[in-house]
């Protein structure tokens, strides 16, 4: 029914109301006043101020009203006849246009109109008053008033019922827009099945672009970059649903890096797709992962050719999205640019031998300390580098950390924290070392640094080793203690803050168990049991843990249950793990770098292959599945082999 059909139907409906109305207060009062004059009064009439119980002869008003001649219980002032309704009263018959009737009917709860029509005509039709002569009820309304309450009533419901949907009438399309950004994508889905109008606002690029950012899909991308929001997000969601899956199953492909004439691995590391390794024969190798080459990228040293001697190992590698650093025995430091590679960009040299290296994670600066002295390098806009600061400290250092992002630095300056034996300090340039822990005796075991908190593992000793060992978590802000977590008798070994969900921390202790803590509660959740001398790194995302044992495991548990997915073994311990959204890198890093019976310089390097360690890299992305990855490092059609490292786990591994 259309607007103007509306109106034109609502008019005709009072004026219809109201002339029946009129003719039916004109009608009842000139019959009342003829019955008057023509039966006059009874002798037991008091008057129309009779008792309860009037006498036969009253003529009063209240008996009218009550008994009624024939000529007014035969039809109403319209002229319609009456029936009596199912509750015993008196009720006007349906007439062609008599809507009030109607109203009245349907909103009472009668179940059809006509059916009490020919109920009355077969039961003979009970007569009684019409509705304009009924007494007002309790509330004090006239029969008529509450014709026409019932009448608005009805009219308003017709009104409702016309403004569905409410956005395409009343409401902008802009302000429609507000109320649907606060749906779910479930939520959204099921307004778009409502009519064509919801569709196109629960199909706006605008609701499904904030849709993909919150669930941390496509974060770099414009809402112009994509014609279809919704189908990213459905797209995205699907691929994470396959990825996870092929974790699970371990389903992917896997790559060893090896440089063969390097020698011994000393160390490696991993950032954003590129990985660095360091051997004892003095060379650096980086590999671009993200491109699956699996040819390494030499890097030069600036040790120049005419110097005599062996070259020195290498210590320490690190590696970001900008720079690549190297550190030598003997306290040289190279530094690489991931860009432009081969060439050095910057060198610098210790006094002493190199304990400790860190990197930012997003800029290009780099903290080294050598005895007690810390050493941050930095480079400006146009390239240059140069010395930012110096620290003396009064203890040897054997961790070192710089803080992620910027969110507590102050100005331009680069925040440092140090575990210096049993004191962790946070270091600003243009302060004084701060004291952020200190307990005489215990030396701290591990470290690790996130935006706004710092974790160590603290050793127990002398008279409070009853209390075990733990892990102290601070705040950078206000360098006050925010949690003590754990109560072990074996050290923790790894900690790993950054890298966990909101209000989680991962360690790894001696005690050969993987323990997830609640930072708000200081309480253990999640504890896993799978490794035989110990873990020596761990992370974790949302929904999985990967950690690495000193006897050569690698373990992928799921959180939520608590249970090994599956494990990969190698010889050598694992000093090295970082996995991202669709990869795992390890590294397996020897403890000895000169094994004794085995010569670096001997020609026959394949003697050494047991001793030299190894990285591997595991991609579970979809385009490059490949059946489940080898349970065995060395193949079963192998006649000789020195190590066939055979590792089964359940219940992803069978043996055909």
């Amino acid at each position: 029914m259309g607007d103007k059909d509306l109106e034109k139907f609502r008019q005709h409906w009072r004026e219809e109301i109201t002339e029946h109305n009129r003719a039916a207060d004109a009608t009842c009062s000139e019959r009342s006043s003829k019955k008057r004059r023509k039966r006059g009064p009874g002798p037991s009439c008091h008057g129309d101020g009779a008792a309860a119980d009037p006498g036969p002869g009253c003529q009063g008003d209240g008996a009218a009203a009550d008994q009624g001649g024939p000529e007014l219980g035969r039809e109403n002032s319209g002229g319609a006849p009456e029936v009596e309704g199912p509750s015993g009263r008196q009720q006007e018959a349906p007439r062609g246009v008599d809507y009030f009737y109607l109203a009245e009917s349907l909103l009472e709860g009668r179940t059809s109109p006509l059916r009490v029509r020919l109920e009355g005509g077969r039961c003979g039709g009970t007569r009684g008053t019409g509705p304009a002569d009924k007494p007002p009820d309790r509330s004090g309304q006239t029969p008529s008033n509450r014709r026409e309450d019932l009448l608005d009533q009805l009219i308003n419901d017709l009104n409702e019922i016309n403004e569905i949907p409410f956005f395409d009438i009343d409401l902008p399309y802009e302000l429609a827009m507000k109320i649907f950004a606060y749906l779910g994508k479930t939520e959204l889905g099921r307004c778009a099945q409502v009519s064509k109008a919801w569709k196109v606002i629960a199909e706006d690029e605008v609701l499904w672009y904030k849709h993909c950012l919150k669930a941390g899909y496509q974060v770099e991308a414009d809402i112009g970059d994509f014609t279809c929001w919704k189908a990213v997000l459905r797209d995205s969601v699907k691929k994470e649903q396959t990825l996870q899956a092929n974790w699970k199953n371990r389903i992917g492909a896997a790559s060893q890096l090896q440089y063969d004439v390097g020698g011994i691995l000393c160390d490696a590391h991993s950032c954003n797709g590129l990985v660095v390794s360091g051997y004892t024969s003095g060379d650096v190798r980086m590999w671009d992962i993200s491109t699956w080459d699996s040819s390494a990228l030499n890097l030069e040293t600036s040790r120049s050719s005419a110097e005599l001697g062996p070259r020195p190992h290498v210590s320490f590698v690190r590696i970001n999205s900008t720079i690549a650093v190297a550190a030598y025995k003997g306290g040289a430091v190279d530094v690489w640019s991931t860009v432009l590679a081969r060439e050095p960009v910057h060198h610098y040299q210790h006094c002493q031998e190199i304990q400790a290296i860190a990197v930012a994670s997003d800029s290009a600066a780099i903290a080294t300390c050598s005895g007690y002295q810390i050493r941050l390098e930095s480079s400006d806009e146009k390239g240059y580098w140069r010395r930012t600061y110096q620290f003396e400290l009064q203890k040897l250092v054997s961790y070192l950390q710089l803080v992620p992002g910027a969110a507590v630095n102050s100005g331009e300056n680069q925040l440092l924290v140090a575990a210096a034996e049993d004191t962790v300090y946070l270091l600003n340039p243009d302060t004084e070392p701060k004291v952020l822990h200190s307990i005489y005796g215990n030396n701290v075991t591990c470290l690790d640094v996130s935006i706004n908190q710092v974790a160590c593992g603290v050793k127990s000793f002398g008279w409070i080793m009853s209390h075990g060992n733990k892990v102290q978590v601070y705040c950078l802000q206000t360098s006050q203690p925010l949690a003590t977590l754990g109560n072990s008798a074996g050290d923790f070994t790894c900690v790993n803050l950054k890298d966990s969900p909101p209000y989680l921390a991962v360690t790894g202790n001696k005690d050969r168990k993987v323990r997830v803590y609640d930072l708000r509660t200081s309480k253990e959740v999640i504890s896993l049991y799978g490794h035989q001398l110990g873990v020596s790194s761990v992370q974790m995302d949302d929904w999985k843990i990967v950690s690495g044992g000193e006897e050569g495991l690698v373990c992928v548990w799921e959180q939520r249950m608590g249970t090994k997915l599956w494990e990969m073994h190698s010889r050598h311990p694992v000093r090295h793990l970082h996995f991202g959204a669709h990869t795992l890198v390890t590294a397996n890093i020897p403890d000895e770098k000169c094994p004794r019976g085995a010569s670096i310089m001997d020609d026959d390097l394949t003697a050494h292959r047991r001793h030299r360690g190894i990285i591997y890299v595991y991609d579970f992305s979809i385009d490059k599945s490949a059946p489940v990855l080898p349970i065995c490092r060395s193949t079963y059609d192998e006649d000789v082999g020195y190590s066939y490292n055979i590792a089964l786990s359940m219940p992803y591994d069978q043996i055909k």
